[in-house]
């Protein structure tokens, strides 16, 4: 308001200036009458009655603005907010579905996207094959699989000044015909260990960075899996998906004794499948305890088969040949990585889809729908449990 004011009392009809910004007494005019004769007739009164009459007209002229325009202060600014670009960190953004995303985020020139990834050349590589263009991005290392790396990524992204408004816990590993478990560098089994417990110990220390973000739609997205749900065709192929009473995960996952959460044997496919039953209920539990307090929506989804993606790579030859045809055409569930990031970033900015403890799928028109989760996956006293356990195992207060 207040320079909408001086412009009218400063306007061209009062007083013109050349466009570089110098005047001459022949050209100017002040309200409407040459300057020149404005001084002409002040000479003609007297050096001293020409600086007294110019006085009071720049006091005249400085009291109509003052009296007419309003304060400009701080909070006439803030009273019209002014969307700025989101940030979103994405985890496992170096190839398949995690770099789909980060692609089609960035194209939309409302994203930086900051690209959480173990291998740093790996993804700058990618980033540039895709096309990104550098100042829609930056990369950072973060290795889930060690709970030191984690809090060094947190740390570092809190110095970095950037704000946060959506996180997107993406990276999984997925071991499906490993006969003995590999560790992460804590000591849990990889895929727990990297899938779940990293990612939940990496939302942790980020929460309070979102609360503060003042973005209108803040957001925390866990990738779930239609292999962790039971009541679905894929969730019933064996080995299934079952966290029972959680003795392994209270003992550790260490192997001492045992590195399943059911306190089973190891089985690399259930493995991942179990951890992605635990993301699905550590997104509702964020929910219960975050969503109300913090307004922040917190979602997960199944962004369809991903039948070709990376995350097959350590399965046998055969599967990988005949997966993307089975998929394709006996199923109809396949999705492209360009599709299925496609999806996902609508999960991270579409203002149709800010439900807050939902699990997302697309039906066969690629249109969103709430799906439903199973009877595990949606346990509300597994998921109270799995976070206590949690807390204990990554070192964080038992307060939540």
């Amino acid at each position: 308001m207040a320079l909408q004011t001086a412009a009218h009392v400063f306007a061209p009809s009062s007083f013109s200036l050349h466009k570089e910004g110098k005047s001459s007494l022949k050209e100017s005019s002040l309200f409407g009458f040459p300057l020149i004769d404005h001084v002409k007739a002040d000479m003609k009164r007297g050096l001293f009655n020409s600086r007294k009459s110019s006085s009071i007209r720049v006091q005249a002229v400085a009291s109509a603005a003052a009296t007419t325009a309003p304060t400009f202060t701080p909070s006439t600014v803030q009273g019209k907010k002014t969307l700025r670009k989101g940030t979103v960190i994405i985890t496992g953004a170096s190839s398949g579905l995690g770099l789909a995303t980060a692609k089609s985020l960035s194209e939309t020139g409302k994203w930086h996207v900051v690209m959480a990834c173990r291998d740093f050349l790996k993804a700058e590589k990618a980033a540039k094959a895709a096309g990104m263009s550098k100042e829609n991005y930056t990369i950072m290392h973060l290795d889930l699989s060690s709970l030191d790396s984690v809090r060094q990524f947190a740390d570092g992204f809190k110095r970095s000044g950037r704000p946060l408004d959506v996180l997107v816990c993406n990276a999984a590993v997925y071991q499906p015909t490993a006969r003995e478990p590999s560790f992460t560098a804590d000591g849990f089994e990889l895929s727990v260990g990297t899938n779940h417990l990293g990612h939940f110990l990496l939302s942790r220390l980020l929460l309070d960075e979102m609360k503060q973000s003042d973005y209108p739609s803040k957001r925390l997205i866990i990738v779930g899996s239609i292999t962790g749900n039971t009541n679905t065709l894929a969730g019933n192929v064996p080995p299934k998906a079952s966290l029972g009473d959680m003795r392994g995960l209270q003992g550790g996952l260490n192997g001492l004794s045992s590195t399943m959460i059911d306190g089973g044997g190891f089985d690399g496919a259930k493995a991942y499948k179990d951890s992605k039953v635990c993301n699905m209920l550590t997104m509702q539990e964020f929910h219960r305890r975050y969503h109300e307090e913090t307004g922040i929506t917190f979602a997960s989804l199944y962004p369809g088969c991903i039948a070709t993606t990376g995350l097959f790579r350590e399965h046998i030859p055969l599967f990988r040949l005949l997966f993307p045809v089975f998929q394709k055409f006996v199923t109809k569930g396949f999705v492209t990585e360009e599709e299925s990031g496609e999806r996902l970033a609508q999960v991270v900015s579409d203002p149709s889809l800010t439900k807050s403890g939902v699990y997302w799928s697309w039906n066969k028109d690629s249109a969103s729908f709430e799906n439903q989760l199973s009877k595990e996956a949606s346990n509300a006293d597994k998921a109270r449990k799995v976070w206590e356990i949690s807390e204990k195992l990554v070192g964080l207060s038992e307060a939540a």
